[in-house]
C-alpha cells in the first residue's frame, strides 16, 4: 500500500524517539514533524523552545510485553500498520497474531474514509482517502480475478463486488487491507440483482440483500445470504411498485427504496422477511432524490429542488417516523451549489454514513461533505472521479473483518 502523498523520509526504527514537551505560555514554536510512518508532514506546536530528543532505551523496548505491545499497534490506524510492518520480523507478522486481532476488534474506528474503484486499461484500481488523517492511499486490486464487475458497497470493514464472469452473474466479498476475497455461491435465481450489504460486528458475520431484477423484472423473490450458513434464503417478492430509482438505504434492520406508484417508501424487514410500503410524500418539485441511512434510525432524503436552474438548490430531509413525513434540516449554501453542479442538469452522487453526508460530480476534483450533527459544509480532496466509470462510497477500514 503506497500513500499518494509528498514522499520523504521515514523512520521504521522501533526505537522511536519522544520529545520533552513544555507547557509554559510564554513562547510559542511552531516546528514540523514526521509521525512515525507517514510520509506527510503534520505540525505541531509547543510551548517554547524544544529541548535534544531523548533516545529511548534499547532493552526496554526489547522487554516490552507481548500483549501490551499488540494492544498499542492495535490503537496505531490501520493505514500505518503497513509500514510498521517493515521493522522487524515480530511487527511483519502482526496481521496474523490472533492477540493483536483480538485488541484490534476492541479499539474504537479508524473513522470514516472514503473508498474510489475505478477500471485503468481493465486493471482494478482503488484508492482510499482517510478523512482523520486527511492523507491518500492506493490499494492495490491485483489479487481480484479479472471479471467485468462493479461496487456494491462497503461496510464493516468488507467491501463487495458483483459482476459477470463470461455470461454468469457472480458476488464476492473483500478485506481490501488483507487482501483475501472470496465468491459466494449462486443466488436460487441467478440473475443481476440489485444488492446491498450489511455487516453484524457483535456477530462477526454478514449479510447480503438480492432485490429486484434491475432489468425490471418484477417476478424474483428477494434474496438473502448469511455468512454463518453460507447459503442463500427466499423471502416474499417485493409488491409490484415503481421504482424512483435503483439507490437504496440500509438503516436499523430495514432496507428502504422511493416509489413513484404508489408513492412513497418500500422497506423490507431483514427480521421478518416482508415487504410493505410507508406512505412518505415526496417534497415538492424534487428533481432527484436519494436516501441516505444515518445512525440509528436516521434516515435521510438529499435532491434538488426547482423547476428552474436559476432557482435549484440542494436540500435535506430527516424522515419523522411516527407522522411519516419529510422534515426539512437543512439547505445547501449556494456557494457550494454552484461550484458543485455547474449545470443545472449534471450528474451528482451522494452516499453517507453515521451522519455524514458525502456529495461528488464529474467536474469536480474533490468532494463536499456534510456533518448533520455539526451542521457543517467542507470541501475534501481524495474522492476524484478517476473517469466515467468510478465509483465512490464510504469505507471503514478494519483487519479484523472476515470474509467468512
Amino acid at each position: 500500500m503506497s500513500s499518494m502523498g509528498s514522499s520523504g523520509s521515514r523512520n521504521t526504527s522501533p526505537l522511536g524517539r519522544v520529545g520533552s514537551r513544555n507547557t509554559s505560555p510564554s513562547r510559542q514554536k511552531v516546528i514540523k514533524t514526521k509521525p512515525r510512518g507517514l510520509d506527510e508532514e503534520t505540525v505541531t506546536t509547543f510551548g517554547k523552545a524544544v529541548h535534544p530528543d531523548v533516545q529511548m532505551e534499547d532493552n526496554i523496548w526489547a522487554m516490552l510485553p507481548e500483549d501490551l505491545l499488540n494492544e498499542i499497534l492495535a490503537r496505531v490506524p490501520p493505514f500505518m500498520i503497513f509500514r510498521l510492518r517493515s521493522v522487524c520480523k515480530r511487527w511483519n507478522s502482526i496481521l496474523q497474531d490472533n492477540s493483536f486481532l483480538k485488541f484490534h476488534s476492541q479499539v474504537p474506528s479508524h473513522g470514516p474514509c472514503l473508498l474510489t474503484f475505478w477500471k485503468n486499461s481493465q486493471t482494478p484500481q482503488c484508492s482510499v482517502f482517510s478523512l482523520p488523517l486527511k492523507t491518500g492511499y492506493r490499494i492495490p486490486f491485483t489479487f481480484l480475478p479479472p471479471w467485468a464487475f462493479w461496487l456494491v458497497g462497503s461496510s464493516g470493514g468488507l467491501v463487495c463486488f458483483s459482476g459477470l464472469d463470461g455470461l454468469t452473474f457472480k458476488t464476492l466479498v473483500c478485506n481490501p487491507l488483507t487482501q483475501v476475497w472470496r465468491m459466494l455461491p449462486s443466488m436460487h435465481y441467478n440473475q443481476q440483482r440489485q444488492l446491498i450489504m450489511v455487516v453484524d460486528r457483535n456477530d462477526r458475520s454478514f449479510k447480503v440483500i438480492a432485490t429486484s431484477d434491475i432489468y425490471g423484472d418484477k417476478s424474483l423473490p428477494t434474496e438473502v445470504y448469511d455468512s454463518k450458513h453460507d447459503s442463500w434464503s427466499l423471502h416474499q417478492i417485493m409488491p409490484a411498485v415503481n421504482l424512483c430509482s435503483s439507490k437504496m438505504a440500509f438503516c436499523d434492520s430495514r432496507l428502504y427504496l422511493e416509489t413513484l406508484s404508489p408513492l412513497g417508501l418500500m422497506v423490507y424487514r431483514l427480521d421478518t422477511g416482508y415487504w410493505e410500503h410507508i406512505p412518505a410524500k415526496f417534497p415538492r418539485s424534487l428533481l432527484d432524490g436519494y436516501l441516505v441511512a444515518g445512525t440509528q434510525k436516521r434516515l435521510f432524503l438529499v435532491g434538488r429542488i426547482g423547476l428552474y436552474s436559476t432557482l435549484q438548490c440542494m436540500r435535506i430531509w430527516e424522515l419523522d417516523h411516527a407522522k411519516i413525513v419529510w422534515v426539512e434540516i437543512s439547505r445547501m449554501p449556494p456557494k457550494y451549489f454552484r461550484a458543485l453542479l455547474r449545470l443545472s442538469a449534471e450528474r451528482f452522487e451522494c452516499f453517507g454514513q453515521d451522519n455524514l453526508i458525502c456529495f461528488t460530480s464529474w467536474n469536480q476534483g474533490k468532494g463536499l461533505l456534510y456533518d448533520v450533527d455539526k451542521k457543517v459544509w467542507s470541501w475534501i480532496g481524495g474522492c476524484a472521479l478517476q473517469s466515467y466509470n468510478s465509483q465512490v462510497c464510504f469505507y471503514e477500514p478494519r483487519f479484523d473483518a472476515s470474509i467468512y
